[in-house]
């Protein structure tokens, strides 16, 4: 009799974790799938490998010790080329064909953008995008977590120290996007509260590097500086183009250009390009979450950059609040772990949420391309 309790005992636990894992995609005894579309290809490409790889720096390093509870993390990536139609696709296929059971590392505005109505109807969270845009901090929406500063702190801190330095005068080039959208409505607030004034604004179509027509639009007004919101193909020619007239002023650009690749690809033409930043910087080893990320990408032969730093801080920001979902996570408890997760250090870079908040960091920094491609802090 006594035998016979304990085999209805267990059956009747078996039974309820696997009803568990039933209801929650993505998870099993000894795994859990996250899916991340990005740029692998095409002309952003370098922007999706380096938060990729950052990424899979530490989920490599949980999985080598064993998982959370038990659990390995298994990533899935799907290449939109940068693309939201194809953004779109991928992420159905991510939640509907891969079953994962959160969406993590998305690269873009548009992308991101044209996944949201998708990833909001199947409640599936969406953690640590790799865009600043308002669309996804306002209004709140109970799945997207952003781990990043907005491109509005962004742009306020690049106006503010542009009107320290006596540059007044400025102009916008801009992704014909959502994305470049967001950074030209920064760059608008951000004169109206701090001062300044634009005064010229032009465009580039994503994933092009046609700029004949803005730097036309741009070099009459001889701005004092020019501020930036593309990707790293496009700023390159523009830079370039610009400097071939003889502009002499100022170049900024936001985070997401792509710190590393827009160096790469300027050589030379670098050379004084300010970039504002919204990860610590990835060479100070006095900060201790850049040297166990350096110590870790060494390992691997991960390249140390901007981007694989912020997919590391995504993937460490998502393991801390799977740890909080408890030992057998729904997505709704992953949520509930997040939203716990208030001024964590995870080592000189701190994040809070709270139920009221899913914007963890207002952290930016400026820095410049220096000599020989090297940043400067």
């Amino acid at each position: 009799m006594k035998n016979s309790t304990l085999c209805l005992v267990g059956a009747l636990l078996l039974t309820g974790a696997i009803n568990a894992f039933a209801q929650s995609p993505g998870i099993t005894a000894s795994s859990l799938t996250v899916g991340q579309s990005a740029a692998f290809t095409g002309p952003a490409a370098q922007l999706g490998i380096q938060m990729r790889d950052g990424m899979k720096v530490y989920f490599d390093q949980v999985n080598a010790q064993g998982g959370i509870n038990g659990r390995k993390i298994q990533l899935v990536t799907r290449d939109d080329q940068y693309e939201s139609k194809l953004a779109a696709e991928n992420t159905r296929k991510l939640i509907e064909e891969d079953k994962v059971f959160a969406l993590i590392g998305y690269v873009g505005t548009p992308t991101s953008a044209a996944s949201l109505p998708i990833f909001t109807e199947a409640k599936v969270p969406f953690i640590g995008p790799f865009t600043g845009a308002e669309l996804l901090r306002t209004p709140q929406n109970r799945y997207i977590f952003n781990v990043r500063a907005s491109y509005f702190d962004e742009t306020d801190k690049i106006v503010e120290q542009l009107l320290t330095v006596g540059m007044k005068r400025f102009a916008v080039f801009y992704q014909n996007d959502a994305y470049g959208q967001a950074g030209l409505a920064g760059m608008e607030r951000a004169v109206k509260t701090r001062g300044g004034e634009i005064v010229s604004r032009s465009t580039v179509e994503r994933n092009t590097v046609e700029v004949s027509k803005a730097v036309a639009e741009i070099a009459p007004k001889s701005p004092d500086a020019i501020v930036m919101v593309s990707a790293y193909k496009s700023i390159t020619a523009f830079v370039r183009a610009m400097k071939q007239g003889g502009y002499t002023g100022q170049f900024h650009n936001v985070s997401f250009v792509g710190s590393k690749a827009l160096s790469d690809e300027l050589g030379a033409d670098g050379q004084g390009v300010v970039i504002s930043q919204v990860v610590p910087f990835p060479w100070s080893q006095a900060i201790p979450v850049i040297r166990e990320f350096t110590e870790l990408a060494a390992k691997s032969k991960t390249d140390v950059n901007f981007s694989s730093v912020e997919g590391y801080l995504v993937a460490r920001v998502f393991a801390e609040g799977l740890k909080r979902a408890g030992k057998t996570p729904t997505r709704e408890t992953l949520i509930t772990g997040l939203e716990s997760m208030n001024a964590v250090d995870f080592g000189g870079f701190t994040i809070g949420f709270s139920p009221a908040n899913h914007n963890a960091s207002r952290f930016v920094d400026l820095t410049i391309i220096g000599r020989g491609g090297k940043f400067l802090h």
